[in-house]
């Protein structure tokens, strides 16, 4: 597989076998992404590989919070406060989209919320990856981070696994790491699911559309 066709074929993955990832091929994951580049080479990234009873555990604590609605604070802003143009309209696309894809209409809000909760499950993946990032670390290390989170996905893509990339799994930044045993020190940046695609699954035939180079590239010389 070439890097134009892992970067081609990679998506966000919503709907996974109950096949088990082995450490082996994790670790070889994690190793590939580790090359990834960070400014004179802080390697500012941090990961907890979660799975089994402790995957269980932790996103039964999430959903029960979220269930009573006790909402947390991000340990950083992932939206902007105020949804401008393009990315409001991009925004509400993309929902729209995959609510058509699954047939929830926009009006069934209970539905949407049950699928909302998916996230916190990493959809049933058998692995879910954490990112942390020191809190003293500035806006570069998150530049640097973006790349590492690629290169995992690409890796995955390579070896026949799919991912999904979520950062509804830091909204409750608190549970987390109480759980994984992460100090305030860190701050909870996201996760990824990761497993084992399950091609039956609707869910997994939602794709979401590409802007033109026209519109976000100018050639200058």
């Amino acid at each position: 597989m070439t890097v134009s066709d892992a970067l081609k074929t990679r998506k966000s993955t919503r709907a996974f076998l109950q096949q088990e990832v082995s450490q082996t091929l994790i670790e070889a994951i994690l190793n590939d992404a580790k090359q990834a580049p960070s400014g004179v080479n802080m390697q500012p990234w941090r990961v907890c590989v979660v799975s089994g009873d402790k995957k269980r555990t932790l996103e039964t604590k999430v959903i029960e919070a979220f269930e009573r609605g006790d909402k947390e604070v991000m340990d950083y802003a992932y939206y902007p406060s105020i949804w401008e143009e393009p990315y409001k309209s991009r925004r509400k696309e993309t929902g729209l989209l995959m609510y058509a894809t699954l047939g929830i209409a926009k009006e069934d809000k209970q539905k949407q919320i049950e699928q909302w909760k998916l996230n916190y499950r990493a959809f049933d993946a058998p692995v879910v990856l954490y990112f942390l990032i020191d809190t003293h670390l500035e806006k570069g290390s998150y530049l640097d981070y973006g790349m590492f989170l690629q290169s995992i996905m690409l890796s995955a893509t390579e070896k026949g696994l799919a991912t999904c990339p979520q950062a509804a799994l830091a909204e409750f930044p608190s549970i987390v790491k109480h759980e994984l045993g992460i100090t305030e020190t860190m701050l909870l940046l996201g996760g990824m699911a990761l497993g084992y695609e399950d091609t039956s699954a609707l869910i997994n035939s939602y794709r979401t559309p590409r802007i033109s180079l026209e519109e976000f590239v100018t050639f200058h010389s």
